[in-house]
């Protein structure tokens, strides 16, 4: 099956999730504040952004090839940190893998690494748009994402909570790649 888009090397771009008001509301409850780290942002409207550093991906017609999303794009550099009764935790260096649907990232608890390559996020490609071109760039839309058990587990302990659930919506994920 020949892939509809195809890049070997990524390079630019970025990842952006716009952050779900349930998820943001959780953490004020929390009392927990988030931060972007390194190249990482979240503008005033509540989207986080990650410079995509490098990676591959490919896209096949949906339903030709399982995943039809194939890949990794990685965003070194960058993430978010989570703050709250003293203690902070980073959630860095975002690796997606669409083919398993989910994304992993270093996680480090006031400065000690807690894990090189922790599962965080479930990607939940349902609800994922069709690709998008737009000049030089491919678009993925849609893709909602939510915490993993894992992440879940290791972010109750840390902040000595049972809040936080597997599932809970993070948000919805908009990839922009170079495709020159």
């Amino acid at each position: 099956m020949k892939p509809v888009a195809q890049i070997d090397a990524l390079s630019g771009k970025q990842t952006e999730v716009a952050l779900d008001a349930g998820f943001v509301d959780a953490l004020g409850t929390l009392k927990l504040t988030p931060a972007p780290l390194g190249s990482g942002q979240i503008t005033k409207q509540g989207v986080a952004e990650f410079p995509i550093t490098g990676g591959n991906v490919t896209y096949y017609e949906p339903g030709t090839v399982s995943p039809f999303v194939q890949g990794e794009i990685d965003h070194a550099g960058s993430g978010l940190s989570l703050s709250g009764g003293g203690t902070t935790v980073k959630l860095s260096d975002f690796v997606v893998d669409p083919g398993a649907s989910v994304l992993t990232g270093k996680v480090t608890v006031d400065g000690k690494v807690a894990a090189e390559s922790a599962p965080l996020f479930f990607l939940d490609g349902r609800t994922l748009q069709p690709l998008k071109t737009e000049g030089q760039d491919a678009v993925l839309e849609g893709t909602t994402v939510k915490l993993k058990d894992e992440a879940a587990t290791l972010l109750n302990d840390t902040f000595g909570t049972d809040a936080l659930k597997r599932g809970l919506v993070i948000g919805v994920a908009k990839i922009t790649v170079n495709t020159a």
